[in-house]
């Protein structure tokens, strides 16, 4: 499963799932947006488990993209995950160069690469990890991060990484976000435009947090905080099954509208900035609007249309948007 066809799903709701099966890591990188450590907080695997059980062959989300912290801190999770549906796993490669036998059933090995990930886990090691799997038949890509699109560390590590795979893997390049750790000294950044009247992709695929709770966002600040606002809370791994999270996701008045033209164009206000309005939206939000889901799937389907490198050009840095296409045309989907 390539990088690029997994990206080319992100607008389409509820055709992936997000989940973070643990909030702990055993790196210390001094850029990690969930502030994860060895100690953090962990809840029981059943849970995660559990909920993995629930999903049916046919309604069963297109991929499922694991994270946390560390998700091959858990790898018998990973594996039980990995037999419901085709699978990605986000990973610091702390084991590297070994690959654990947990990933023979995943679809997709996505590795960070940067400047803080290094000083932990040499690159030199990242690189026999990537061909091993490669190797193996896995598809596997590069999150690559750095401070922004004119940093010497991106132009320098890309043409390392393109030399090294002959242009075969692919690379998703993004810029530290002021989140966790590096909420202390990275820039705020906001990402839509003033008036806010621009769909929210990130609304799109439910998102399990650390503890459980399902979500309609991966904005780190809605996995954090507690209370989650009523109206981006789809449920809880030990309590709910996929289908009813699907279908919150799929239905949710709000949410549909938070999809088709943003927070602000849902709340019918500008003030608050665009994931601010968000959050506080109520259930004043929530009356259906006119042909709500016809026009959530034009929107979907210009969104699809833009591509996968439409979508790293809004969310990521756009100057490197077309190396998410690296390899794809000899990649068997």
């Amino acid at each position: 499963m390539h990088l690029a066809d997994i990206l080319a799903l992100r607008p389409v709701p509820a055709a992936g799932l997000l989940m973070a099966l643990t909030r702990r890591c055993p790196l210390t990188c001094a850029h990690c947006s969930t502030n994860s450590l060895l100690t953090s907080e962990e809840h029981p695997a059943e849970w995660f488990a559990r909920f993995a059980r629930t999903i049916e062959r046919e309604d069963r989300p297109e991929v499922i993209m694991l994270t946390g912290g560390e998700p091959m801190l858990r790898p018998r999770l990973v594996a039980d995950i990995a037999a419901t549906a085709p699978t990605m796993v986000l990973t610091g490669g702390f084991f590297a160069p070994r690959v654990p036998a947990a990933l023979a059933g995943v679809a997709h090995v996505s590795v960070s690469l940067d400047v803080h990930h290094q000083r932990e886990v040499p690159q030199a090691k990242v690189f026999r990890l990537v061909h091993a799997l490669a190797g193996r038949g896995t598809a596997v890509s590069f999150h690559v991060t750095g401070a922004g699109p004119d940093d010497p560390y991106l132009a320098r590590t890309i043409d390392t990484v393109r030399r090294e795979f002959a242009d075969r893997v692919p690379m998703l390049v993004g810029r530290v976000r002021a989140a966790g750790r590096a909420q202390a000294w990275a820039p705020a950044e906001e990402r839509a435009p003033a008036d806010g009247h621009r769909p929210c992709t990130m609304a799109a695929w439910p998102a399990v947090s650390p503890d459980g709770t399902v979500t309609a966002c991966c904005n780190q600040d809605v996995i954090d905080h507690r209370p989650v606002p009523g109206h981006l809370r789809l449920g809880h791994v030990a309590t709910d099954d996929w289908r009813s999270v699907r279908t919150r996701c799929l239905t949710s008045p709000v949410l549909q509208a938070i999809r088709t033209g943003g927070p602000q164009w849902a709340a019918g206000r500008s003030d608050g900035g665009y994931c601010g309005t968000c959050r506080t939206l109520g259930t004043t939000a929530e009356r259906p609007r006119p042909a709500a889901a016809f026009l959530e799937q034009q929107v979907v389907r210009a969104q699809v249309g833009a591509g996968p490198e439409g979508f790293i050009r809004r969310y990521g840095e756009a100057r490197f948007a077309e190396l998410v296409m690296l390899g794809r045309e000899t990649h068997a989907v």
